[in-house]
């Protein structure tokens, strides 16, 4: 991998944020379930586990099942997430933070990244994460993965390890933040 400064294009959901904890969390407590974060193992989990007859049903109740706000706003950072971000940041590469919401979670999605104090001050909320130049791309999501790959060939695209994703030629697989400190070292 380049040595110095590098742009680090990181996902937000299911890489620093533990989005299935948080949807399962609030699920159980508002229909009275009792889902297991081990039980997501494919990506679109929430249509599979429910009630829910599709996604557009689940994002409708996501969008204010935080108490008035939008699931995004209670989300809990996964571990060692913020402080390895803090480690990257102060070796003096850039921190830039790629992810995908719905119109209705930008603003707690902001929220919440000032609220745990992620060390960035480049945000893209996007679709299409190959619009964003980056070094080194951190993504759990497969088709994120494939779309990077091709459009960045020169780039380093790390697969944070789920059981939702899959392995494949080219990526760089990441089992947690320790491994992932571990590639700038």
């Amino acid at each position: 991998m380049k040595r110095g400064n590098l742009r680090l294009g990181i996902d937000l959901d299911g890489v620093v944020a533990d989005f299935n904890s948080g949807w399962i969390e609030r699920y159980n407590r508002d229909f009275g379930a009792d889902l297991a974060v081990e039980q997501i193992v494919e990506w679109d989990a929430p249509t599979r586990l429910t009630h829910f007859s599709g996604m557009r049903e689940f994002w409708n109740w996501s969008r204010t099942c935080g108490e008035g706000r939008s699931l995004f706003r209670h989300l809990h950072p996964y571990a060692d997430a913020l402080e390895s971000l803090h480690r990257l940041r102060r070796r003096g590469h850039k921190i830039v933070i790629l992810t995908t919401k719905p119109n209705f979670a930008v603003h707690d999605t902001f929220a919440w990244l000032a609220d745990n104090e992620v060390p960035t001050t480049e945000v893209h909320i996007l679709d299409d994460k190959t619009c964003v130049d980056c070094d080194v791309y951190l993504d759990d999501a497969d088709h994120n993965l494939a779309a990077l790959s091709t459009a960045h060939p020169d780039a380093t695209i790390c697969r944070f390890v789920r059981p939702w994703n899959s392995p494949a030629s080219g990526l760089v697989d990441v089992h947690g933040w320790t491994a992932f400190l571990d590639l700038f070292d």
